[in-house]
């Protein structure tokens, strides 16, 4: 992870910005640097003036457009919100002459990535080109430098239009969840999260195999349903399997009717609200000059990408978000947690999920464990994120913030779940994998995911 983070750095778009501040006026860099020296004393614009200059912009624009940032181009009508603007991309391109880059989402999720021009001095700034240069972390063009040292645009026809790992628009496939029971030397109980249908997943049909008689229970505040089992020694090495036929829709920001926001806002014993998540929180949306929900909840997703490393050691997998605010690190749950910790402190409404990510690259195979995510509430709708995902490739973390992609299965929602019968145990912290208890002692069963999808998942 460390090596990614010091590529993304050192990334061919940060080398291009770093050149754009010096060349893309048309001077060559030694040029800019004889002129800077000779004018160091009235060029007195800073990159924090170029901030305020294009946030200025925004909100003008916002409040004559009735709250949205309305884009007007050759092929493109768009009203959009502020999601974050790339202050590491913020440039002094020469004398009055400044560069801005802004991610602006659609009521629908669809995040662009704008380049702006600006023209003016530090305390009056006017735009005077705007380009789309990105939709969803995908670009339309790239910046290539010409002979003479300056930098010019240059379309992306013929490259590649697939995210990593992300099939858009629609998937179907067969996902199998199977169970190895252990030895079992007395009366032993099993519970195991049962997949459902809902508006971005529709479950064809749900065929369960179970050596015992089953029934299926309803965990009421979320709607989970689970399979339960009574299981004796006979059941012994036996399997239980459970078998879908999916078809998954990708996931963008969607309004809900009648949701419980207050249910989002509560604490739970491994999210829990403390002053320690909102100073953090506080802090790393003032540090982003944020100032809506949207904004506020991208400057935390920010913040967990910059701070945490997505590793498998030490106490991960739990869902503890403090252990996660300790440890810096951890798996989905450790990443999701954090976010849903800091967002519940500054009174933003979020939520957990769990199921499989389905492999892209592939049609059949082994999953390779569960994976979750979660939602915050903004602008009126759940904005979906994947903050673990957008960790490990930097490049996605714009399609992540508004985006689940379609090859994925969700198999219960909610943390700190209960139900009854339930576990001795108690509450539920969350439930991907299935729960043993022998008399009453949790015990290891072994669990394996598979699928096999259609040859051709509309994307």
């Amino acid at each position: 992870m460390k090596h990614i983070k010091n590529k993304k750095s050192m990334s061919a778009a940060a080398i291009c910005f770093l050149s754009l501040i010096f060349i893309l006026s048309g001077c060559s860099a030694n040029n800019h640097d004889q002129y800077h020296e000779k004018n160091k004393s009235i060029n007195r614009v800073s990159i924090e003036d170029v901030d305020r200059g294009i946030r200025a912009h925004i909100d003008n624009e916002v409040a004559e457009s009735n709250g949205y940032f309305h884009y007007e181009g050759d092929t493109s009508s768009l009203d959009l919100k502020l999601v974050r603007v790339h202050t590491e991309y913020l440039s002094v391109l020469g004398p009055n002459e400044f560069f801005a880059c802004v991610d602006l989402a659609t009521s629908e999720g669809d995040v662009y990535d704008v380049d702006f021009f600006l023209s003016g001095t530090a305390d009056s700034m006017e735009v005077t080109r705007t380009n789309l240069h990105k939709l969803n972390g995908k670009p339309y063009y790239t910046w290539k430098q010409a002979k003479d040292k300056t930098w010019f645009t240059v379309p992306i026809n013929n490259a590649s239009n697939d995210l990593l790992g992300v099939i858009e628009g629609q998937d179907r496939f067969t996902f199998t969840y199977e169970v190895v029971l252990p030895k079992i030397t007395e009366k032993s109980r099993l519970w195991l999260p049962l997949a459902q249908s809902d508006r971005f997943q529709q479950i064809d049909s749900r065929e369960i195999n179970s050596p015992a008689v089953h029934q299926i229970i309803r965990e009421v505040k979320f709607g989970n349903e689970i399979l339960f089992i009574e299981l004796a020694p006979e059941h012994s090495n036996q399997k239980i399997t459970v078998t879908y036929e999916v078809i998954r829709e990708e996931k963008n920001p969607y309004r809900e009717d009648e949701a419980n926001l207050d249910q989002y806002l509560g604490s739970t014993p491994l999210i829990p609200l403390t002053d320690r998540f909102a100073s953090i929180a506080q802090e790393a949306i003032a540090e982003r000059n944020a100032n809506t929900p949207l904004t506020e909840a991208r400057a935390l997703y920010d913040y967990i990408i910059d701070n945490m490393r997505y590793a498998k050691q030490g106490t991960y997998g739990t869902g503890d978000a403090n252990y996660a605010c300790d440890s810096k690190s951890g798996n989905c749950t450790e990443f999701h947690s954090l976010f849903i910790a800091l967002a519940r402190s500054v009174g933003i409404p979020a939520r957990f999920a769990v199921g499989a990510s389905i492999p892209s690259e592939r049609n059949d195979g082994g999953v390779n464990g569960y994976h979750c995510w979660a939602e915050f509430y903004a602008e009126g709708k759940w904005w979906p994120v994947d903050i673990s995902e957008a960790n490990k490739y930097t490049p996605l973390a714009t399609y992540y913030f508004g985006h689940h992609p379609s090859n994925r299965i969700e198999l219960s929602k909610g943390r700190n779940l209960e139900f009854s019968p339930g576990p001795a145990s108690g509450p539920v912290p969350f439930m991907a994998y299935p729960i043993l208890e022998i008399n009453g002692e949790k015990a290891n069963v072994k669990t394996t995911f598979s699928f096999s999808r259609e040859q051709n998942p509309s994307s």
